[in-house]
């Protein structure tokens, strides 16, 4: 995949060495040997811990309800449990998930090896494919339930929200392709808990395998179908020179291949799946929009550029395309 990507650090809620001695007195980590702000992220502040028994990330929830937590803490649990590399938390003394740190939510997870590959090939495609097949297999008897916060009903406030910072034509194609995706909260596929946000930077890599697939921040019960769609937009996607936006078709081939290896779409997902990404686009869009002209106050914080996703909208309306090959079940 063409072109950068910048990350710098999104800290909202800053904790000191003496704050951090006190919360963590809850568990049984041992002394703190390391701490630090971790680059990236743009819904909560996370922080690496290295401690006497083990290596964590320290995550502040921002913007997530604390009666929502149990949906999100509790799928990575059973994904952990089920064989997929996802981050697992971690119990304090009175068998808690999380508990507030300076007034927000917070929780340790297990720290995963591996880095993030911005630049992903069609095996790193694949891979990933095949990564997410096996999350909306392992949610099969998942049985938490979530309404996605981030669906069509945000999508529609959002973007009354931005309409002031865009450009004619911008308001355009968005009003266009709102009222395109009015069915789309009535699309009978397959569904359960989905990620939600399974871009380049939220699957790590270790000698060329996936080892870990972290920020469930997104992660709400949706069509397994959209989640696929919007994994296919970021890493499938051409980004710079004159096809920008436009999908790669080994890339996506790949992808679609992989995960159709260990969970077959159905004919309804495939033949919706034009719309799929295109809605997974739009949502997207809004979102970095939002992000950029709408930001909230914080330490240090970066919003990712909103003209990717609205390269990739266009180029989705336009070519419509159809749902790769997939093996025969």
């Amino acid at each position: 995949m063409a072109g950068t990507r910048q990350f710098l650090m999104s800290v909202y809620t800053p904790v000191s060495a003496e704050e951090l001695a006190t919360w963590l007195t809850r568990y049984a980590v041992g002394d703190v040997n390391a701490f630090e702000p971790i680059a990236a992220g743009i819904e909560n502040t996370n922080y690496f811990l290295t401690a006497d028994h083990g290596r964590f990330v320290l995550t502040l929830y921002e913007r997530l309800p604390a009666e929502e937590l149990p949906f999100y803490l509790n799928l990575m649990a059973h994904l952990a449990r089920s064989g997929v590399p996802a981050p697992a938390p971690q119990a304090d003394r009175s068998g808690a998930l999380w508990s507030f740190l300076n007034g927000k939510p917070a929780g340790l997870v297990t720290r995963l090896d591996g880095k993030p590959v911005m630049q992903p090939d069609a095996d790193h495609s694949a891979a990933a494919g095949e990564t997410l097949g096996r999350m909306h297999r392992a949610v099969a008897d998942y049985r938490g339930r979530l309404s996605n916060r981030r669906g069509p009903g945000w999508w529609r406030q959002a973007s009354r929200a931005v309409r002031p910072f865009l450009s004619t034509e911008q308001n355009a194609l968005l009003a266009t392709e709102i009222k395109f995706q009015i069915g789309f909260a009535r699309l009978k596929l397959p569904r359960g808990a989905i990620h939600g946000d399974l871009f380049c930077d939220n699957v790590l890599f270790d000698h060329g395998k996936v080892s870990g697939v972290i920020d469930f921040g997104f992660a709400a019960t949706d069509a397994f179908a959209y989640d696929l769609a919007i994994a296919v937009n970021d890493w499938c996607s051409v980004i710079d020179g004159e096809n920008a936006g436009a999908l790669d078709a080994d890339r996506a081939g790949a992808m679609v291949q992989a995960y159709a290896r260990v969970r077959m779409p159905t004919a309804e997902e495939r033949a919706a799946w034009p719309v799929l990404l295109r809605a997974a686009a739009l949502r997207f869009w809004l979102s970095r929009l939002y992000d950029l002209h709408l930001p909230r106050a914080g330490e240090l914080t970066h919003a990712h550029d909103p003209a990717v996703f609205e390269r990739i909208l266009r180029a989705r309306v336009v070519a419509m395309p159809s749902f790769p090959d997939a093996p025969a079940p």
